[in-house]
């Protein structure tokens, strides 16, 4: 029985019970659960990780058949690919196309549905924008028509590619982590392109998903988007000095030193956090979140207990996770921490609490 089986099953016992303890009819139930608790259905709860093998200029896209394998049989159903437009073209030239990398991101996309799971191919490089600093782009996404026009054109070759595959098996992630509102664009501007593209896209490809992550790096909903009926996506990231404690790319520097609840922040606080993302699902948005989880010199009793708490208020409202990343500084396998006691795993070092966690919610 494979695990989606039994997620529909358990789902389908608990509704059953549910109505025989009330007598009520499905809708009337519905009605006298309090709006708070209701959970967004127009998704599903996905759950599982981001894998980086095409997340930096330097990467060589050579996904292992392994990590799908094991992020099956762990009991996930989710991967997002982070990916970066740069590696399938050549000569820094938008339009000319690397055909032998692309067959690499064929590749992983057939991995992940050979073992059931749903694929959100994002670009974490897209013309004319990313938060990584690798590169410096020569265009501005939000502001100049030419970084727009090479954003759609490199959409509309991935819809094209994937048309045959089903929308239950791969999604579009726009753009990872759009900036804050007046760092380099304005919300109109956000917008314009968010719509632009969609409609790109929708040429093609008109049932598929579309994916918009939040404003802000995430953290901010866009509900004047919600007309599209695409999916948005939050992160798993507050408070910063939590998630992101020590890490090179941010000014950990300023951070105080993890501690929860600690520093102003506790369940309550992340609950009003989550809290207008949680409207976009009760309005019946598929509110997802792409991104989320701790570096690895967060001690590790903190990062559980932060995290059992973002677990619990995202599932309450039917919202998967992805944590970053599956092997590596932020995952259950590989992270480098140096206060977990690993599990041999295939010559791996798995952090067996941590996936303990992540498993009681999916």
């Amino acid at each position: 029985m494979t695990d989606t089986r039994r997620g529909f099953l358990k789902r389908t016992a608990l509704g059953l019970a549910g109505l025989a303890a009330t007598g009520l009819p499905g809708n009337a139930q519905e009605e006298k659960r309090p709006m708070q608790t209701k959970a967004q259905t127009a998704i599903p709860r996905w759950r599982g990780f981001n894998l980086l093998d095409m997340f930096t200029m330097r990467s060589r896209g050579d996904f292992p058949e392994d990590d799908f394998k094991w992020i099956r049989d762990f009991g996930f159903d989710f991967v997002r690919f982070p990916t970066v437009y740069r590696l399938w073209i050549e000569d820094g030239d938008d339009y000319k196309i690397n055909e032998a990398m692309l067959a690499k991101l064929d590749r992983g996309i057939e991995l992940a549905n050979k073992y059931g799971l749903h694929v959100s191919l994002n670009f974490h490089r897209g013309p004319g924008y990313s938060v990584n600093r690798e590169f410096t782009e020569p265009h501005n996404l939000w502001k100049d028509k030419s970084a727009l026009d090479a954003f759609c054109f490199h959409w509309q070759l991935m819809a094209k590619r994937y048309s045959g595959i089903s929308k239950d098996k791969l999604s579009f992630d726009l753009i990872n982590e759009p900036p804050n509102v007046g760092d380099q664009m304005s919300r109109e501007d956000h917008e314009r392109v968010v719509r632009t593209t969609v409609a790109a896209i929708r040429r093609i490809s008109p049932d598929r998903l579309v994916v918009a992550d939040g404003l802000s790096y995430g953290r901010e909903p866009m509900p004047e988007l919600a007309d599209l009926g695409i999916a948005p996506s939050t992160r798993a990231y507050e408070p910063m000095f939590i998630s992101h404690a020590g890490a090179s790319w941010v000014n950990y520097q300023d951070y105080p030193a993890p501690a929860w609840p600690g520093h102003g922040w506790d369940r309550k606080r992340l609950e009003e956090h989550y809290a207008p993302w949680a409207d976009l699902a009760r309005k019946g948005a598929g509110v997802h979140c792409g991104e989320g989880g701790a570096f690895n010199k967060t001690p590790h009793p903190i990062v559980l207990a932060w995290l059992r708490d973002v677990l619990e208020i995202l599932t309450s409202y039917g919202i998967g996770l992805a944590l970053w990343n599956f092997r590596g500084s932020f995952g259950v396998m590989d992270s480098g921490r140096t206060d977990v006691q690993y599990e041999d795993f295939h010559n791996h070092k798995l952090d067996r609490k941590l996936l303990a966690l992540l498993q009681e919610f999916a």
